[in-house]
């Protein structure tokens, strides 16, 4: 329906000058009162467009006081109903507002009480809105408010409500632009991007260029955020208290930020009691005021459930069964392990106490997870054992008897981990990777100019039966190949099998046949190289990539391997093979690392800047079937646990982040690691204990399951002291706690201060730790470079 003019006495008569008449007698006159207010309040009501707003709120009219209406006429909070309620409240009666009071129409009356207080008119009496009187101005003070209330709210609630701040920032910000008011769309961007600069670095970047309103349809970030609804988790009472909040404040901006929660947020609402967990209520109470509040592992765009690969926001939560169980032996390679490991139990019998490895054997097959389906071998052929297989087995199974057990932290007190650190010097910068082999006698660096060297770590001589007469031998090797940066190694799988004793001893520690035949390396030149460690040559580059290869990894079982580039890919491959078997797209950005499932059934992927999520393969289909993500810097470093359970990575901020693999939840974050972020990480045997390294010079064992009463960390099993951000000082009562307090005092912020999870801290000097490896034995090896 067409807006009609007002009638000439809506404004030349009704109500006193205090209330917006312009005609009106003075108050103290009885004029305002009598038939007239009745016939002024009638012709309000019974205007054509006042009539058509008026007809849907729930405080009614009586009809039989109104015979010029034939319904119940009812206010309504439509948008043309804010323009009438202005009409009214700028003339509005002490006659009205009594009628309504004995008529019972109380929540009337409140609201026209309220609205009178804060309508604002122009010179020529009509209405202004919020978005009128803030002159462009309207989203940056909406913001404000929102921003402000969160800052003083209860603690209780300020974690979860500040994760609102981004979604609503983007949107205030890109809803400026779009209203055409460009010079304060830039000073709100400048004013109040300043929180969210270690988050969203890259979408700043990206938003930051937009100074017009064609430039929101012409920028990717924009229109993701346009087109797509923010995912969000908050409490019921923490939802509740903001609605109420913006409701109050509906005429100072909180009306259009219930517009962007309705239009562009996607808020789900949790019992935090009930739920537990990373979302629980203990979680929550127990973050710091002031702690950076790293967001949930479904928030985000697009929303989708946790772990969940389908990116539909309308996807059910049901996600697809995972065969975790380890990969079956052949039958063959079984009987030969079995026949192999008795003879070796009649020949060398355990001592008292200890059992035989058939028993050992056994007991590792009987306690594999009866619920974990384990994966098919003929959707993943393998080539056929051979003798070096089952030697390989057999040393397995013995390092698996004697291997120093680690259970856990119990009691606060961290099991005694050793590191043996290899440190590499003279290299001025130029080492890119270092690399370890299963058998514990080779390492290898990757360089910046463009060659790998290999050194034996038990100083023999690395022969070659192509070395010409007279060659001098060394205990290292030089390969050359690259034409860029090495950035990553693999070795093929390998096993520390003891030679033969002569006279009670050996020689060395492993068998030439032992030692691990093949070496992988990837490079800035977009190749991956296999390289043969017998003869120490080149024998296949692989070449799919367009981009520079960021890592490389053998499968656990051999004959398979993936790479990771900077075209956003990874790809699965076979050593005999010169083309990918699989191309696993999927990533928004580079692929900076990768990791194999312990099974060989599935392939981890961790991405870096504009995506920050890990990904899950099916070797079989090369389809996902995991997504994880809550990730706020870019992912250096991936490990998957010997049981098939859980997943850690590790991002360039130094957080690691732990995964179920068949909930696809996150289960806890770990912080502890500096500045420079967590470069490697490995998991002890038994998938109790997580060992990491980075560029702060240190090694750092976790554990995975702590002890929730325990709250402080204990370094080593030692005893009577207290441990501040990474310093544990010695003694007891009043004395220690005023040295910690010290300690803590001297090292300022300087260093991240680590959760409990922690369990020791491994300091070099001067030396990045590159990589970190747990032996067989539960032993952990570490290797990185002198830099002065």
């Amino acid at each position: 329906m067409a807006v009609q003019p007002l009638p000439p006495s809506r404004t030349a008569s009704v109500g006193p000058p205090s209330a917006g008449g312009m005609n009106a007698p003075p108050a103290g006159t009885p004029g305002g009162q009598g038939p007239n207010s009745q016939q002024n309040l009638n012709q309000i009501i019974d205007h054509p467009v006042h009539r058509e707003t008026l007809a849907t709120r729930g405080d009614c009219l009586d009809s039989r006081q109104y015979p010029q209406t034939s319904t119940l006429l009812c206010f309504s909070h439509t948008s043309r109903f804010d323009h009438i309620m202005a009409h009214l409240i700028a003339n509005v009666n002490p006659q009205v507002l009594e009628y309504l009071s004995k008529k019972g129409y109380s929540r009337t009356e409140a609201m026209l009480r309220k609205e009178s207080r804060h309508a604002t008119f122009d010179a020529n009496q009509e209405p202004l809105d919020f978005a009128d009187r803030t002159k462009g101005r309207q989203w940056h003070e909406s913001y404000i408010l929102v921003k402000g209330w969160i800052d003083d709210i209860l603690d209780i609630y300020k974690p979860e409500l500040s994760r609102l701040l981004w979604p609503l920032f983007v949107q205030c910000f890109l809803q400026t632009v779009t209203d055409c008011f460009t010079i304060e769309a830039k000073r709100f961007f400048e004013e109040c991007q300043k929180p969210f600069g270690e988050e969203h670095s890259d979408d700043l970047r990206a938003l930051s260029s937009i100074n017009e309103p064609e430039h929101v349809q012409e920028n990717d970030i924009a229109q993701l955020y346009r087109t797509n609804k923010y995912r969000l988790t908050l409490s019921k009472m923490g939802f509740a208290t903001l609605i109420e909040f913006l409701e109050v404040k509906e005429a100072e901006g909180g009306k259009g930020i219930n517009y962007l929660l309705n239009n562009h947020i996607d808020i789900h609402t949790v019992d935090r009691a009930a739920i537990g967990g990373a979302r629980g209520l203990q979680r929550l109470m127990e973050e710091k005021h002031g702690e950076e509040q790293a967001p949930a592992e479904d928030e985000g765009i697009p929303g989708h459930h946790p772990g969940s690969a389908n990116l539909s926001a309308d996807a059910t939560g049901a996600l697809n069964r995972l065969a975790l169980g380890p990969m079956p032996m052949e039958a063959d390679l079984m009987e030969d392990v079995k026949a192999e490991l008795g003879h070796e139990d009649i020949t060398n019998p355990p001592p008292p106490g200890r059992s035989t490895l058939t028993d050992t054997f056994e007991q590792r097959i009987k306690s594999e997870p009866v619920e974990d389906t384990a994966p098919s071998r003929e959707a993943i052929p393998y080539p056929p054992s051979t003798a070096r297989d089952v030697a390989m087995e057999v040393q397995k199974v013995k390092e698996n008897r004697d291997r120093f057990r680690i259970e856990g932290k119990t009691g606060g007190v961290g099991p005694g981990v050793s590191v043996t650190m290899f440190t590499f010097h003279n290299t001025f910068d130029s080492v890119n990777c270092i690399e370890f082999s299963d058998d514990n006698t080779l390492a290898a660096v990757g360089t910046a100019e463009s060659f790998i060297r290999v050194w034996s770590l038990d100083n023999r001589a690395l022969t070659s039966p192509h070395d010409p007469p007279g060659f001098q031998q060394s205990s290292s090797r030089r390969l050359i190949g690259h034409s860029g940066p090495v950035y990553a190694l693999s070795f093929s799988p390998s096993a520390a099998v003891s030679e033969a004793a002569t006279n009670g001893h050996t020689d060395r520690t492993t068998t030439s046949e032992s030692q691990p035949r093949y070496m992988l390396s990837c490079s800035a030149d977009t190749t991956i190289r296999l390289w043969s460690l017998d003869t120490w040559t080149n024998l296949v580059v692989y070449r799919s990539h367009n981009s520079p290869v960021w890592d490389v990894r053998f499968c656990p079982h051999g004959h398979y391997f993936v790479s990771a580039s900077a075209d956003r890919t990874a790809r699965l491959w076979s050593t005999p093979q010169i083309a990918p078997l699989r191309l696993l797209v999927g990533h928004d950005s580079d692929v900076e690392t990768i990791a194999w499932h312990p099974n060989g059934a599935y392939v981890v992927t961790g991405a870096g800047v504009g995506d920050r999520t890990v990904r899950m393969w099916s070797v079989a289909s090369g389809g996902q079937v995991r997504i994880f993500t809550g990730h706020t810097g870019n992912i250096t470093a991936l490990a998957c646990a010997p049981d098939g359970h859980i997943i850690a990575s590790a991002d360039d901020k130094g957080v690691i982040v732990l995964w179920d693999i068949r909930t696809g939840r996150l289960v806890k974050r770990m912080r502890g690691h500096g500045a420079g972020g967590v470069w490697s990480l490995d998991w002890s045997v038994e998938s109790t204990v997580l060992v990491s390294g980075g560029a702060d010079n240190s090694v750092r064992v976790w554990d995975v399951q702590p002890n929730k009463e325990t709250k402080e960390n204990k370094v080593n099993g030692e005893t009577g002291g207290v441990k501040v951000d990474g310093v544990t000082v010695h003694g007891t009562g009043a004395a220690a706690a005023a040295a910690a307090a010290a300690a803590k005092t001297a090292k300022g912020k300087s260093r991240e201060q680590a959760t409990p999870d922690m369990i020791s801290d491994f300091k070099t000097k001067k030396s990045p730790v590159y990589k970190v490896k747990f032996t067989q034995m539960n032993l952990v090896v570490a290797g990185g470079t002198y830099l002065p």
